[in-house]
């Protein structure tokens, strides 16, 4: 099943100047999918994101959540999905039992059921033992596991992630991604990512890569990183000589390597990474 389904998708700011964010872009996402959508600032990530969390107006085209259109089936499409915002929306007053339990009522949760769902959310994210502990005195990465235990209360068939990890320690950045990839294997839960983090989209079953507006690639990273990055040969030889291939393919090292296996000192493949991808593709816009 298609989970989600965009066709030329245009969004236009008036103004004076009018300013096209969003030209024409489509794709679809599969159900039970790891996708993630990467551009720089001002790509037009974040309205694409706002317009299909129901949030923002399009200007032009359809997009289509779980079968829903975003505009005449709004409702059901925000009963579908979970959000976890850059910035957090939480009462910051509020322990994150209580942000929940707000949430859960939101969807209209009372009772055994609201006390139902906030547990599950609570022990999905294993925020036990500070949920009821204010908000505001957690720790970044305690917020933003409270953050997407709020995203997961009415459980949702997909998560949208807008930069989820930024600003966290290289260990709670680990923390938080291996809690993402948890919860996608036990639920089947598809999941949007945004991120800066290349090391993150690596482990995506598929990327777009967004551009002023438009995509300009989309595919798997093994595939993006084919077409679009290059392994690096770098060899040291006893006469001081320094050489530096890029390879079409790993193999192309071999020749070289045996043309100068006598005098090699010291010899080193560099594979090729999703940042020369993003790179390549957003230099050369």
């Amino acid at each position: 099943m298609t989970m989600i389904r965009v066709n030329n998708l245009e969004k236009t700011y008036p103004g004076a100047t009018p300013v096209r964010a969003v030209k024409g872009i489509s794709f679809n996402v599969r159900e039970g999918m790891l996708f993630s959508f990467l551009g720089t600032n001002g790509a037009g990530k974040s309205t694409t994101i706002n317009i299909l969390t129901t949030l923002l107006a399009k200007t032009s085209g359809c997009a289509e959540i779980g079968g829903f259109d975003i505009n005449s089936q709004s409702e059901r499409v925000r009963e579908l999905i979970g959000v976890v915002f850059q910035e957090s929306v939480l009462d910051t007053f509020l322990s994150p039992e209580e942000n929940l339990k707000v949430r859960g009522s939101l969807y209209g949760y009372k009772g055994k059921t609201l006390d139902t769902a906030v547990a599950n959310a609570i022990n999905a994210t294993g925020i036990k033992e500070f949920a009821n502990r204010q908000y505001r005195h957690l720790s970044g990465g305690q917020r933003r596991r409270t953050d997407i235990a709020r995203a997961l209360i009415h459980t949702p068939k997909l998560l949208f992630l807008d930069e989820p990890t930024t600003g966290l320690d290289p260990k709670n950045r680990r923390d938080i991604w291996q809690l993402i990839r948890d919860l996608q294997k036990s639920t089947g839960m598809t999941v949007f990512l945004t991120t800066h983090y290349m090391e993150e989209a690596a482990e995506s079953d598929d990327i777009a890569i967004i551009h002023k507006g438009e995509i300009k690639a989309q595919g798997t990273p093994g595939q993006l990183k084919e077409k679009y990055a290059r392994d690096i040969l770098k060899l040291a030889l006893s006469d001081g000589t320094r050489i530096e291939q890029n390879l079409n393919r790993t193999t192309d090292a071999l020749p070289i390597i045996d043309r100068h296996r006598e005098k090699i000192t010291h010899m080193e493949v560099i594979s090729g990474t999703l940042d020369d991808v993003f790179l390549k593709i957003t230099e050369k816009g």
